[in-house]
């Protein structure tokens, strides 16, 4: 099975994109709920890395003695990441990409240029074995 089948397009998500200050990031992330999000390089479409509320608090606890107003122009890729969320490739299969979703929230998914191009969740994938599942149920019922 093709992995593409769980993507969700990158024109469908939200990201960051590595210019993009602290403020920026902080009020995206607030306003959307997210508690990760992609970060991308704006010009190219790589895939660089992702932020999550976490890194942005721990940012904040690391430079308690900035102003605020100061900080909101710190820009993003400056922030200390704890971890970034390993991509797999379009090509990926489908066992590679089930081991990654098993660690993380969503799998950045990038071509063979390692350019962004969307992401798995887990959601997509559990819908997908909820149908499976509902599918062979209703096979045996017959």
């Amino acid at each position: 099975m093709n992995i593409l089948f769980f993507m969700t397009p990158k024109n469908e998500v939200d990201v960051i994109y590595e210019d993009d200050t602290f403020g920026q990031a902080l009020e995206h992330i607030s306003k959307h709920h997210y508690t990760t999000i992609p970060v991308i390089n704006e010009m190219t479409g790589k895939y660089l890395g992702t932020l999550t509320q976490g890194d942005l608090l721990r940012a904040l606890a690391r430079n308690d003695s900035m102003p605020l107003r100061m900080f909101r122009d710190k820009p993003v890729m400056n922030i200390k990441r704890k971890r970034d969320y390993r991509a797999v490739r379009a090509s990926a299969d489908i066992e590679e990409l089930f081991h990654s979703a098993m660690e993380q929230n969503f799998v950045p998914v990038v071509d063979d240029m390692d350019t962004f191009i969307g992401i798995v969740t887990r959601k997509s994938i559990m819908q997908f074995m909820m149908r499976e599942h509902e599918g062979a149920a209703s096979g045996r019922k017959n």
